[in-house]
């Protein structure tokens, strides 16, 4: 692994993390909490999904949250499509990019869009060429890569079918899901290391959850095979909906750690990452499982106490 080499992280929290949230979050803390991820140097950022808010109340503010976030120079939004629709609200909002997904399984793809994969590939291979079309990049997920609620293991093979229709619909990228985190090492380098025999590095993501605290070490093995983009969700945002209470997305604090690390550059500023974290745990009214930002509320709770002990015997 060259350790020069730049890792992108895509970050999903407004998006995949905030949709799992009950409460709904102001449209205007979530336009800061956009100015806040773009401070920190993330690059890629997922504003919010033009779905129904009848199936993600959440993110039924996606028109203006897409039309008003602050735009940076070098920083590319992006919104999740289902359908035409989806699309062209994205266009109004003069949207960078735009995602399209479905699933590895049959059932998945039910219960998640009500359609078979063969249904979901027609409507994403239109919505795919009407965005390149516009001028709009696509990015397509596939979600189940490791393992399936429904179905359990995923045959490599089917991976490798879905990869492929996707890219020939000209989507530029295709982000792998361990959607319910199921996943391990050996297993992301077996399918990353078969599917590079067809595609190129450049063309793969990993999404990957930390359902069962593997997503580190997976990233690990992705970075070995050669990936460089890692979907991950600020402060850990997010859950799995199949693992009630458990993690859900890799929080972007714990994979910067580990690249800073390793001494591999993604140009995140972690402090500034963590403000953005700590105002969401605000606004939530919870804790998230990021480990890095854990231990960074540990540490300021241990240097209030030792000022205030100090003030105490200073008083006395």
């Amino acid at each position: 692994m060259s350790i020069e080499e730049q890792v992108t992280l895509y970050e999903v929290g407004l998006r995949d993390g905030l949709q799992n949230e009950p409460a709904f979050v102001p449209t205007d803390d979530k336009l800061v909490l956009a100015r806040m991820l773009a401070d920190a140097g993330l690059t890629r950022i997922e504003l919010t999904s033009f779905v129904s808010p009848r199936w993600i109340p959440q993110l039924a503010d996606h028109e203006r949250v897409a039309h008003d976030a602050e735009r940076r120079p070098g920083v590319q939004y992006s919104a999740l499509v289902p359908n035409r629709r989806g699309l062209d609200g994205a266009r109004r909002a003069h949207l960078d990019e735009v995602a399209i997904f479905l699933s590895a399984t049959e059932t998945h793809t039910q219960r998640n869009i009500n359609k078979s994969i063969s249904e979901a590939l027609a409507v994403l291979s239109e919505v795919s060429a009407c965005a390149i079309a516009a001028g709009i990049r696509v990015r397509g997920y596939i979600s189940v890569v490791f393992g399936c609620p429904y179905e359990g293991a995923v045959a490599t093979a089917r991976v490798h079918a879905l990869v492929r229709s996707l890219l020939d619909m000209g989507v530029f990228e295709v982000s792998l899901g361990d959607t319910i985190g199921v996943g391990n090492p050996r297993q992301v380098k077996n399918l990353v290391r078969s599917l590079l025999t067809e595609v190129s590095p450049d063309r793969l993501a990993l999404h990957l959850h930390d359902t069962r605290g593997t997503a580190l070490a997976n990233v690990v093995s992705g970075l070995d095979e050669g990936i460089r983009t890692f979907d991950t969700s600020f402060g850990g945002l997010g859950g799995c909906p199949y693992a009630p209470g458990a993690a859900g997305n890799l929080a972007t604090e714990d994979l910067v750690y580990l690249l800073d690390g390793m001494g591999c550059p993604c140009s995140v500023d972690l402090d500034r990452l963590i403000l953005a974290s700590l105002h969401v745990t605000e606004l939530i009214g919870r804790s998230l499982p990021s480990k890095v930002l854990q231990a960074e509320l540990a540490r300021r709770q241990r240097d209030l106490s030792r000022r205030a002990k100090a003030n105490q015997t200073t008083s006395t």
